[in-house]
């Protein structure tokens, strides 16, 4: 299947491949399907390992992007959980899916109609002094427009900045050679106060009106109110600009909240320089635990030779 993620229109979010069925796959075979999809992330279902289902693991997920393999990511774990349902897969606890992968055991729970996964633990670190200027340089930001940094791990690293507005975010226009030469995925982000549907000022942007036209955009949208813009530059992993990042959003929720520079309850939207309405749902509950959600899309099923 494909399935789009962070959005309940389809064609608006973010796709994933998902092979319901990887047993028997080695890896080069899994790498070579991810790269033919040219998608952000292509994932396998596999049977748990003996360890994850006594643990109570109800499937295992390996990750790939057309640059290498993941050991967790956010949009491939609730595209992969509804393909699976959809595939005929029964949970072992009602509304309460358990997949494994690389960071070990992710829960995922049905949160008013919507699946929401619980972000993995984030280890933070400083911006080195000493990549903080070839940063800003090939991000195009100026030193004052950066309100804090920080460098976010829950699997995948994300090297993130705040930046003083939304608008500065959108017009962003990195030179993603050189994040590819520094090997850094970086995200950007600020608080919003208002919905937006696309920056016209980034070329990818420009090219897909141009293709789709702007009435026509504007019609099909359905327009979301959202309280952080994000963007996503991944040029390290073999994606210029990852279009919804559940990864990325689920680190960046834990941070902002803890500094008190979010609320626990919000909406994050990204995509829009790509001409998407994704909405990422953020809660932190009581325990201390954020949860990251998002609504899906079925967009295509059928059959890969694979081998």
């Amino acid at each position: 299947m494909q399935v789009d993620v962070f959005t309940s229109q389809a064609y608006w979010g973010n796709p994933v491949a998902v092979v319901l069925d990887g047993t028997g796959l080695s890896d080069s075979a899994m790498q070579r399907f991810a790269r033919w999809t040219q998608l952000s992330e292509t994932t396998f279902v596999l049977p748990p390992s003996p360890k994850g289902q006594a643990d109570g693991a109800d499937y295992r997920l390996r990750i790939f992007t057309p640059g290498g393999e993941l050991p967790f990511a956010g949009h491939p774990t609730l595209g992969s959980a509804r393909a699976w349902l959809d595939g005929g897969g029964q949970v072992q606890q009602d509304g309460v899916i358990i997949q494994e992968c690389g960071v070990g055991l992710v829960r995922i729970e049905n949160q008013e109609g919507r699946w929401a996964f619980a972000a993995p633990p984030t280890q933070k670190r400083a911006v080195p002094t000493d990549m903080m200027a070839p940063l800003l340089s090939a991000l195009g930001v100026e030193a004052e427009q950066v309100l804090a940094s920080q460098i976010l791990n829950n699997g995948p690293e994300w090297w993130c900045f705040l930046l003083d507005s939304a608008e500065t975010v959108q017009h962003l226009n990195p030179d993603h050679l050189a994040l590819k030469k520094m090997g850094v995925k970086v995200g950007v982000a600020a608080p919003s106060g208002s919905p937006f549907l696309i920056a016209r000022s980034n070329r990818e942007s420009r090219a897909f009106s141009n293709a789709a036209g702007k009435s026509r955009l504007q019609s099909d949208a359905v327009v979301q109110p959202m309280d952080l813009e994000v963007r996503a530059f991944a040029a390290a992993m073999g994606i210029l600009e990852d279009p919804v990042t559940g990864s990325l959003n689920a680190s960046l929720a834990q941070w902002l909240i803890e500094e008190k520079l979010m609320p626990s309850h919000y909406v994050a939207g990204q995509g829009h320089a790509l001409g998407r309405q994704g909405r990422v749902h953020i809660q932190q509950h009581g325990s201390g635990q954020v949860w990251v959600g998002g609504d899906t899309a079925v967009c295509i099923e059928g059959h890969v030779a694979l081998d």
